[in-house]
């Protein structure tokens, strides 16, 4: 299945100012950590405007576990 991909809405999650995870100002556009291989990104449309720290967390953290990511993730 060809992935989707939409810069219209990359875009349009990029306009979001607040993380929607923690409320900080100043956003970065996640993709979500599920069905991707190597250097691969999900679809676009599985995204969120979460903030850097929000975003390091979920990706390197390790306070976390595969399970709560992904959680965070589907809750953003």
């Amino acid at each position: 299945m060809k992935t989707y991909r939409s810069k219209k809405w990359l875009a349009a999650v990029g306009q979001i100012e607040q993380c929607v995870l923690c409320g900080r100002w100043g956003t970065q556009v996640a993709h979500i950590n599920e069905g991707k291989g190597m250097g691969m990104k999900t679809d676009d449309c599985a995204t969120a405007a979460i903030c850097q720290e929000c975003h390091h967390e979920i990706d390197n953290g390790s306070h976390l576990s595969r399970e709560e990511r992904r959680c965070l993730m589907n809750r953003a």
